[in-house]
């Protein structure tokens, strides 16, 4: 009989997509908003649209890239301390591994029987899952979340910018702030199924933030639209 479906080998490539997916969307579709508030020239709002994607999608990878590097060189320097102490202290970690075991409710004969072959095994693993909270599926790749954000943030981007160049003028804004607010939905709702969370209350938040970023960003291109 197959175990059930966990979602946690998904935490670190899911968040940093839906991330990116939605920050693309909805910052590329209120520029494109205030912008069209402003001065609803195509040109000047497909400009926009054009390098808030680009300058969105390596803003984000860069900022993944150096954030995920920060918790992996706190990792790989909390593995090389335990390598020392598994080193020079075998006995005092083998001890400290099985009374964290005892911690859980094992009991304490089989809490050391358990610490001695862990540590048989892979000590250096043992002490990193256990001690540390450090696992396989869920360590920092900068890379790995850098390329993710960006291409996703690219993505979401996409919608509105294409939407910027295809759409006329005067349809310009309530068309992006509809597409995308579709899409929002969509997108809130397929990240809540990854996650096993309420289909309706993820795509209803993610889509009340959109609505909010791109009523300000069209006050603010409507203020200083007038004022120039």
């Amino acid at each position: 009989m197959r175990g059930a479906l966990h979602r946690s080998g998904r935490i670190g490539w899911m968040r940093a997509a839906v991330l990116g997916a939605n920050d693309g969307l909805i910052s590329t579709s209120s520029l494109i908003v205030g912008v069209a508030s402003a001065e609803p020239s195509r040109t000047a709002v497909l400009l926009a649209a054009v390098a808030g994607l680009v300058a969105g999608a390596l803003s984000m990878a860069a900022g993944e890239y150096v954030s995920v590097s920060s918790q992996a060189d706190t990792e790989r320097a909390d593995l090389a301390l335990e390598r020392g102490e598994l080193a020079t202290a075998p006995e005092a970690e083998r001890a400290e591994l099985a009374g964290i075991y005892m911690g859980r409710g094992v009991r304490r004969d089989l809490a050391v029987q358990v610490a001695d072959q862990l540590m048989a095994h892979d000590a250096l693993g043992a002490h990193a899952r256990d001690e540390l909270g450090i696992h396989a599926m869920t360590r920092a790749r900068p890379i790995q979340a850098a390329v993710t954000s960006a291409a996703a943030f690219a993505v979401g981007a996409a919608p509105p910018a294409l939407l910027a160049g295809l759409l006329p003028t005067g349809a310009l804004t309530l068309g992006v702030v509809g597409a995308s607010l579709g899409l929002l939905l969509i997108l809130g709702g397929v990240a809540a199924h990854l996650g096993g969370a309420s289909l309706t209350r993820g795509a209803l938040r993610v889509a009340f933030w959109g609505a909010v970023a791109m009523g300000c960003t069209a006050a603010v291109g409507r203020l200083f639209g007038a004022v120039v």
